[in-house]
């Protein structure tokens, strides 16, 4: 739902020019403003046919900007921003000075606007807001309540294009061959650089055949060779362990994020149980979504 919102929000606002992303990579020079400059929402920082453009414009438009824009210096932002609003009130006046005189398609859009920011900001207290520690807690404690542990498995691995060179390596290893060097000498993927070692993994993470052949090994044991959509494989299983529940720290921003959640629909559905909600698009074709001349 947040990002349902927070997308509205951003799809309306207009895209800024290539020409001032240009211009903002090197930004000319912007006097600095005196140490007891005043300034609030309503200071007018531009006008266009007598239409006052106020710093509360700028700071709205800022707010609504790509992370991209956001990371570009307040004297760029400024500059940029204050122009962008002209330029999109020289090409507004250009259609339409009264608002009563607005296409329908306008009106509509600032109804849908109006919602979507409204909307967000009661969003926004949710699920930016903080989240009580015991709450945490016991959600973390409801999770790992029932964590069932799962056999983890440490393996190092030698691939191959072809059966014959696996069993030739093989032959080698079982010869006395270290496997790490041979699988550094050898091995065609990027595991190579470290001895074919590829470290801790649990059920799921690997194909089939690998995962297969890793649960069926004892600790120490060299197989193969196994064919998987990759190639052919030597596998050594250097190690094995029980998973272990996660801690409370590494699992916090998702069950914080998961408490906001649940917070943020708690409130959506006491609103609407106090409100009263009709949905009639029964009679409507799924098709009329698309008939864009009703704007017109």
């Amino acid at each position: 739902m947040r990002n349902l919102l927070i997308a509205g929000l951003l799809a309306s606002v207009a895209v800024v020019p290539a020409a001032w992303a240009q211009d903002a990579a090197t930004p000319a020079p912007a006097p600095a403003p005196a140490a007891d400059a005043k300034y609030d929402v309503d200071t007018v920082v531009a006008t266009v046919n007598g239409t006052a453009i106020t710093l509360g414009n700028v700071i709205a438009m800022r707010e609504r900007l790509p992370a991209q824009y956001q990371q570009l210096p307040d004297e760029t932002l400024l500059t940029g921003l204050v122009q962008q609003l002209a330029d999109q009130l020289v090409l507004a006046d250009s259609l339409s000075t009264d608002p009563a005189d607005d296409p329908l398609a306008v009106k509509l859009q600032l109804q849908n606007d109006r919602r979507a920011a409204l909307a967000n900001i009661v969003a926004q207290k949710y699920m930016s807001g903080p989240v009580d520690d015991a709450a945490v807690q016991a959600a973390y404690d409801e999770q790992v309540k029932s964590f069932q542990p799962q056999p983890e498995f440490d393996a190092s691995h030698i691939l191959v294009k072809t059966e014959d060179e696996a069993k030739k390596l093989l032959d080698e290893i079982k010869g006395g061959a270290d496997f790490a060097e041979t699988a550094t000498k050898n091995s065609t993927d990027g595991s190579a650089a470290q001895g074919g070692e590829l470290g801790w993994f649990g059920k799921g993470q690997m194909v089939p055949e690998f995962e297969t052949a890793v649960a069926g090994m004892q600790k120490g044991e060299v197989a193969g060779p196994i064919q998987t959509q990759f190639g052919w494989h030597l596998i050594k299983l250097n190690d094995t362990r029980e998973s272990a529940a996660p801690t409370l720290d590494a699992v916090r921003p998702q069950i914080e994020e998961q408490l906001r959640q649940q917070a943020f629909q708690a409130e959506l559905e006491k609103l609407r149980t106090a409100s009263k909600v009709e949905i009639t698009a029964s009679g409507v074709p799924a098709a009329a979504i698309r008939d864009n001349d009703l704007l017109n």
